[in-house]
């Protein structure tokens, strides 16, 4: 059977690799994702492990990678994905890619901190020149003589003192000037002038452009201040204060002409700075070219050694240690393929000697494995959600992929609503390439798009069972003409216009020859959607169609299950598990399928009236009674039901007891005595409970000691008990929750009819220009709601209750769910990124 019926068949298999090209083997078989390897050190610390030193070196190389990138992106650039994957490096590229990105990661740092340096000397001369620009014009000289004398200065921007007190000034006037953040400013004037008791004169005024905060990296106006005082002392406590608030202090010449020509010289500096910056930030875009040009690859190349390492790190030496010796699981028809990378990989090495790969017996359950591609993986998903299939076991995803979107469209069936879904996962399906859509952000969007062919599934069969409802956003179509015919009605009645005015709803009665004319060709028939009792009608229809697809449902889980059966080579559970939980299903509601379908046969419009209720049958069915009002079905329906209950009673105890007592027999039966020895691990130093040091009799033999299944009977008892339990009572509420096909289409049905009648037939106001600008909004509401309430919201109601039906009511008729998957050891493309 197929992998995807059936999980594949893996192995254990022992890898016999030699020293010097283990290496390239593993790098090989990581490149091809073929095994999964098993710690064979599991009590060994990471850090007493024997390439312990080499996956510290790619760790070192790791954190020079990060740095690296990080410079990058603080340099704005974004480091895209490697365009292809290269392979692992050897242990001569390996030291040229250290080498390189260290010495790229050291040029790095120097012109990072060279630049770093220019900018913040080239920041302090731009500061110091807005200095003195602003204390010229607190300090400027005297206006030319003839001119009117001037008052004194009351204001910041005129200057200090008065030209014409200067002679008679016996102190020499000292400054203070620098910048300050302005947040400081208010607090560090306040203390000035407090601790210096008022003998100095400051002016404060703002920067004209702002500079970078060189402790934030932000963008703050500086505020520079000029502070005119008397005395030494005076001065030492404004540095000292100065010192206390982080403020840069620069000297501040006497005179107007020093201060002219630091000006210059200010000018001249900058100049050459910012000459020199420039040629500074253009050799780092070089070193950052390499860098984003090399990197991508780097990394790539650095974690597929240090993945190769790591599984070095999990293989066991041989007693020569000359070779290494891995355990992995493997497919079986891979075998070949992992035959060929060792030897693929001995000759890239450039051994003499091929590695080599070997099963091994083992009595541990091997992984699960199924393969998928990009159309079933959506289905897999759906049932690995539930648990991994146990090794072997039925897979039950290739059956849901015609039963999951059918269930689904049982509850959501209206073709609108369908085709809308229908095209929306079309449109997915047919851009899956692009990628915008692979790679997006949102969570949300990529689970719609890893089901988008399940989606498209969905909204196919939602169009189908549509059709089959006969519904296009609640409103009926009509295909072929309505085999209800009004006319014959009328021409057979006498229906005259005072009845008619009389009476707004007419009953067609199918009885009267032509007015129903045989059933429609194909669904429910239009004119039902105009009756006033079609309520109720869809109710009998989807309630009956509920019931019967439920229980043919949960039969066919019960017949998947002979195929585990027969597979496992346990055909003892055919006559005591598979033939007593048939019989308990058929017995009691497969006969009810039957009633159902035989009443609809057998009962025509003319003697309707006169039908029996087939749910009083069912009762009386089990109270091994008979209702005389109820006419029965068919002649000797109470005793074939009194047979069937029985039967469906007798079967309880076999399903209990049978395969309990079978084991019990079955171990009590006398077996073949075999002599058992000491056994000798094939490794030295191992111990025996390990599958890699399975005993040299294992090997020989193909088996397993006499004494390793001891079967505990009390254990079986009760598990049968459970799982008897659980059908019976399964079969009885699992049939009951398949009602919810009926209740969800029900209210699927009302909930766009509603839609309909409240929003969108508001629209039809008028055939006038009016009508046609109101119907615009209108058709609007229509569309979001539509989308968000039936199509999102009931949507995912459908789901989750389609979900839940072949999770619980067909996946426990068969399936474990007990395994674990195959995790092969890969270089995967995603894991790079």
């Amino acid at each position: 059977m197929g992998s995807l019926f059936r999980s594949e068949e893996v192995c254990l298999a022992q890898l016999f690799l030699q020293s010097a090209s283990a290496y390239s083997c593993i790098s090989e078989l990581g490149e091809r994702g073929l095994l999964e390897f098993r710690d064979l050190n599991p009590k060994v610390s990471p850090f007493q492990r024997r390439f312990v030193g080499e996956v510290r070196r790619c760790e070192d190389m790791e954190k020079t990678f990060t740095f690296l990138q990080q410079e990058l992106r603080g340099a704005g650039r974004v480091l895209g994905p490697c365009p292809e994957s290269p392979r692992a490096p050897l242990a001569r590229e390996a030291l040229r890619v250290q080498e390189q990105s260290e010495q790229l990661a050291q040029e790095l740092r120097e012109v990072t901190r060279n630049r770093s340096s220019l900018r913040g000397r080239l920041r302090d001369l731009r500061q110091y020149l807005h200095v003195l620009r602003e204390g010229q014009r607190f300090t400027s000289l005297p206006a030319p003589l003839g001119s009117p004398p001037r008052p004194r200065a009351l204001s910041d921007r005129e200057p200090i003192l008065d030209p014409s007190l200067h002679q008679h000034l016996e102190r020499k006037i000292n400054f203070v000037a620098g910048v300050i953040h302005p947040w400081r400013v208010t607090a560090f004037e306040r203390l000035l002038w407090r601790a210096c008791r008022g003998y100095l004169v400051a002016s404060f005024v703002e920067m004209p452009e702002p500079m970078e905060d060189p402790a934030t990296g932000e963008s703050v106006t500086w505020v520079i201040f000029l502070i005119s005082y008397w005395g030494e002392q005076i001065g030492q406590k404004i540095r000292k204060i100065s010192d206390c608030f982080h403020c840069q202090v620069y000297p501040y010449p006497e005179s107007e002409a020093s201060r002219e020509d630091t000006i210059t010289g200010l000018h001249s500096q900058i100049q050459d700075l910012s000459v020199v910056l420039e040629e500074t930030e253009q050799y780092l875009a070089q070193v950052l070219d390499k860098v984003a040009l090399a990197l991508p690859a780097w990394r790539v190349q650095v974690q597929k050694m240090k993945a190769i390492y790591l599984i070095l790190n999990q293989c066991s030496f041989d007693v020569t240690e000359k070779c290494l010796i891995a355990e992995v699981w493997c497919p079986v028809q891979d075998l070949t393929q992992v035959q060929d990378a060792l030897r693929q990989g001995s000759y890239q090495s450039g051994s003499s000697v091929e590695c080599f790969v070997q099963r091994v017996p083992t009595s541990e359950s091997p992984p699960t494995l199924i393969r998928t591609n990009k159309f079933t993986a959506g289905f897999q998903s759906i049932v690995d959600a539930y648990g991994v299939a146990s090794y072997q076991e039925v897979n039950p995803a290739p059956y849901a992929i015609i039963t999951f979107p059918f269930i689904f469209a049982i509850m959501f069936g209206d073709v609108g609503h369908g085709l809308l879904m229908f095209l929306f996962a079309l449109w997915m399906v047919l851009y899956e390439d692009s990628p915008r859509l692979r790679q997006g952000t949102n969570e949300i969007w990529l689970t719609f798009f890893e089901g988008r062919y399940l989606i498209l599934l969905m909204g196919a069969f939602s169009i189908y069972t549509g059709f089959i409802y006969n519904e296009c956003f609640s409103k009926a179509t009509v295909i072929f003409p309505s085999a209800w015919s009004v006319a014959t009605m009328a021409n057979h009645s006498s229906w005259s216009s005072a009845y008619l005015a009389t009476h707004p709803s007419l009953t067609l009665d199918p009885n009267v020859t032509g007015v129903f004319r045989g059933p429609y060709p194909f669904g429910i028939d239009p004119i039902w959607s105009l009756a006033t009792n079609h309520l109720n009608f869809l109710n009998s229809f989807k309630m009956k169609m509920s019931v019967v697809l439920g229980i043919v449902h949960m039969g066919f889980g019960v017949v998947l299950g002979v195929f585990n059966h027969l597979h496992f080579k346990q055909r003892h559970r055919l006559v005591l598990e598979f033939l007593p939980e048939m019989i308990f299903l058929l017995a009691l509601f497969g006969y009810l399928v039957f009633l159902i379908f035989y009443k609809w046969l057998k009962y025509s419009a003319a003697d309707s009236r006169v039908a029996p209720s087939i749910l009083i049958h069912f009762i009386d069915m089990f109270l091994f009674t008979s209702n005389v009002e109820n006419l029965p079905l068919y002649q000797g329906q109470v005793p074939v039901q009194t047979v069937l209950v029985v039967l469906a009673l007798a079967s309880v105890p076999v399903l209990l007891l049978g395969t309990p007592l079978y084991l019990w027999c079955r171990q009590r039966a006398p077996s073949r005595p075999v002599a058992t020895g000491e056994q000798e691990p094939l490794l030295d130093g191992q111990e025996a409970g390990n599958s890699v040091n399975a005993t040299k009799e294992d090997v020989e033999s193909g088996g397993h000691s006499p004494d390793a299944k001891h079967l505990d009977f009390s254990e079986i008892f009760m598990h049968q008990a459970i799982h008897t339990i659980e059908y019976c009572l399964g079969c009885v509420s699992n049939t009951a929750s398949y009602l919810r096909l009926w209740a969800l289409s029900l209210a699927h049905a009302q909930l766009s009819e509603v839609l309909w009648t409240m929003v969108m037939r508001n629209g039809f106001v008028g055939l006038s220009y009016v009508g046609g600008v109101v119907l615009v909004p209108v058709f609007a509401a229509f569309a979001v709601l539509t989308v968000a309430i039936l199509l999102v919201m009931e949507g995912l109601s459908a789901f989750l209750h389609a979900l839940r039906l072949h999770w619980v009511e067909f996946q426990n008729k068969f399936y474990v769910g007990a395994g674990y998957k195959l995790c092969p050891f890969t270089f995967a493309p995603d894991t790079w990124d």
